[in-house]
């Protein structure tokens, strides 16, 4: 029963997880990972589509912009170099295009999950 439990608990973390608040950080040591803008959705991690209000962050890639720290499930700092981030993201412009393009880095938004 307890392992039932533990089953559950964390696949409600997993389905949580979903809805993407961030905040951008001035200084690397606040954030909890690190990104970088590529120039081609082909390069990306993660392609993300800026959504304007907070119910429509509801899979991997939408995310909503808050204007505090303490609303955030996520802190980024936009690094200048490919080679200094955790994550490389490209803005696409419709909530359909959103998504992972390498599932491999998808642990950084769970083990950074508020």
């Amino acid at each position: 029963m307890k392992n039932l439990f533990l089953i559950l608990f964390y696949f409600s973390i997993f389905l949580f997880t979903n809805a993407q608040k961030v905040a951008k950080v001035a200084y690397e040591s606040q954030a909890n990972f690190s990104v970088y803008v590529v120039s081609y959705e082909s390069q990306c991690d993660l392609a993300v589509c800026k959504v304007d209000y907070e119910s429509q962050a509801d899979k991997p890639g939408l995310w909503y912009f808050v204007d505090y720290t303490s609303q955030a499930e996520f802190k980024v700092f936009f690094v200048d170099y490919e080679s200094q981030a955790d994550l490389t993201i490209f803005f696409v412009n419709y909530e359909s295009q959103a998504g992972w393009r390498n599932k491999e880095k998808q642990h950084i938004l769970l083990k950074n999950a508020n």
